[in-house]
């Protein structure tokens, strides 16, 4: 398999339930740059320090979604996103490490408990490249 980009601050992301994108937030814990921006590992998986909203969520097994939903006899109602991702990124780049866990990279994907599939549409990065 090919190597993949390095993920870093600015990272653009998007949820299957989602109806915007979002920007993946990196602390400059680690203390690693790369392309001038804060480079991120698979721990980077925080909602709302990490992982800001996408927008409006349309999961039928978010709470507040089936609730809306049901007020309104059964017509999909979508509800404000507040991600909830309590694991971390997958499967990472583990030949990487990064603050001792591996580095994240384009191809890795996010779980949302509510069943959404956060993915990494543009790794803010275009020359680091990891190896799978």
């Amino acid at each position: 398999m090919a190597s993949t980009p390095q993920t870093c601050m600015t990272a653009q992301l998007q949820c299957s339930f989602g109806a915007a994108p979002s920007s993946l937030v990196v602390l400059p814990k680690n203390r690693v740059m790369m392309e001038k921006k804060v480079a991120a590992n698979i721990m980077d998986h925080v909602p709302m320090m990490n992982i800001m909203p996408f927008g409006m969520c349309s999961s039928p097994a978010n709470p507040v979604v089936a609730a809306a939903t049901a007020a309104k006899l059964g017509v999909m109602s979508p509800m404000p996103c507040i991600p909830a991702t309590p694991a971390p990124w997958m499967p990472g780049a583990p030949k990487v490490l990064l603050g001792k866990m591996p580095t994240l990279n384009q191809t890795s994907k996010l779980m949302c408990i509510w069943g959404g599939i956060i993915q990494i549409v543009n790794p803010g990065t275009t020359k680091e490249m990891v190896p799978p």
